[in-house]
């Protein structure tokens, strides 16, 4: 909540994209379309004065430059309603679902930095599975503009393994707890 200002900053008039305030994948169509725009940026403040942590934010030094919107899957309506990223399986899962990061900053590593980030954040909070649903592009280049949810090959080089793939551009991608920091289970006699 302390940080809401930054929030707002790196938003901007717009709320990111088109009046989102990055609301589109807990709504369903109809009501992301009847609050777009101040009425998202309402909603997303209502979630964060509430004591909700929908996200992280990236600085370049006190500057906010990056957000990534990291929560429990079941957090996120429309992917429960989506053909193409529902669930494969039944494991908990935290998701990654969008990437925003200014224009003077895009290219530099930032969302690589806020997909790990987000990582440490969700096993921080006892996520052992983390999913994300990029961007696969056909072409070399695409706009920027249908990239928010991140790109694969970003993915890739924070750690995340293509999973499932219901369309050519969108693949499922999950980052697992290691071995290693998984709790031991006991044997008791």
């Amino acid at each position: 909540a302390e940080r809401w200002g930054d929030f707002e900053e790196l938003f901007g008039a717009r709320g990111a994209c088109g009046g989102c305030w990055c609301m589109w994948w807990k709504l369903t169509h109809s009501e992301f379309e009847t609050q777009k725009g101040s009425g998202n940026r309402q909603a997303m403040q209502e979630l964060v004065e509430g004591g909700t942590v929908p996200g992280l934010l990236a600085y370049c030094e006190t500057r906010p430059v990056g957000w990534c919107a990291v929560s429990p899957r079941e957090e996120y309506a429309r992917l429960s309603r989506s053909r193409i990223l529902k669930p494969i399986d039944h494991e908990p899962v935290w998701s990654i679902v969008c990437l925003f990061v200014t224009k003077d900053h895009r290219r530099t590593g930032v969302s690589e930095g806020l997909i790990r980030a987000a990582t440490r954040f969700a096993m921080e909070q006892g996520a052992r599975i983390v999913e994300g649903y990029p961007v696969e592009p056909k072409q070399e280049k695409m706009p920027d503009v249908f990239a928010f949810h991140g790109l694969a090959s970003t993915f890739r080089k924070a750690g995340f393994t293509e999973m499932a793939r219901r369309s050519d551009t969108r693949p499922i991608m999950r980052w697992h707890l290691p071995d290693s920091e998984k709790p031991r289970l006991k044997l008791v006699r």
